[in-house]
């Protein structure tokens, strides 16, 4: 199962993004820059769900990243055609992911990253924490995979094999990893959250699962903060995301 209904369901959040649009290496980006001091060498690479920059709330959540020290850079990973905000409407028909996603797999999505990564190393970055959130985990794996980054951290993630991604990840990559789970996930339930924490029980360059009880898919980025239990796990979930940055970058 690559997604689930989950994925093209969202509340958009309150907040004016305070980040500029640019390219970089010739493709849009959101770059959210820190108001103090912060190290030039080093970026958070924001990898987002399948909304992109289409939805605020991808920004508002690189604006607290920028707020906590991180320069951060979410790149277009779309092309121009993320999932449309529209499709979040309740009387919008059943978005057709099935016929999206082929035009938006690795061929089509990993060039832009790879475009993004090569121009920020020119400009003198050297260290890169990924943060993936559904979609966007994917591609934090592969490029973890590659030795591309320094440290990985990933929100209900999709379209990931499991198990083969997490033997992979254990045998390949050397950045720590964190995953923030939820129980009502189609895509990466508990069950195979489980066996994460038993394949990477000794990942030496370190592991850790969060698991937020009760939360639903999509809960890090766009679920209805005016719930407490969501903005428990959603604040929860950016809280350690941020912790594991500083710990390991």
């Amino acid at each position: 199962m690559s997604f689930c209904s989950d994925c093209f369901k969202a509340v958009t959040h309150d907040g004016t993004p305070e980040g500029q649009m640019t390219e970089i290496g010739g493709i849009p980006c959101y770059v959210a820059t820190p108001t103090v001091d912060y190290p030039k060498d080093k970026i958070v690479l924001f990898l987002t769900d399948a909304h992109g920059m289409g939805l605020v709330n991808n920004k508002l959540l690189a604006d607290d990243y920028a707020r906590n020290g991180f320069k951060t850079i979410v790149p277009d990973l779309f092309n121009g055609d993320p999932v449309p905000v529209a499709a979040l409407s309740p009387d919008a028909p059943p978005f057709d992911w099935p016929s999206w996603l082929p035009k938006h797999g690795s061929a089509q999505t990993r060039p832009l990253i790879d475009a993004v990564m090569s121009a920020l190393k020119a400009e003198g970055v050297s260290d890169f924490a990924c943060c993936g959130y559904c979609f966007g985990a994917r591609y934090t794996f592969d490029l973890a995979f590659e030795r591309l980054i320094k440290v990985a951290a990933v929100a209900h993630p999709s379209l990931l094999k499991r198990p083969e991604d997490i033997e992979t990840y254990r045998d390949k990559a050397i950045a720590p990893l964190l995953i923030n789970g939820c129980t009502h996930d189609p895509v990466f339930p508990p069950a195979d959250q489980d066996k994460a924490d038993e394949i990477l029980k000794d990942f030496t360059p370190g592991y850790k699962r969060v698991y937020w009880e009760g939360a639903t898919h999509g809960f890090a980025v766009k679920g209805d903060l005016s719930d407490p239990e969501v903005w428990k796990a959603k604040s929860g979930a950016f809280k350690e995301t941020v912790e594991w940055f500083n710990k390991y970058m």
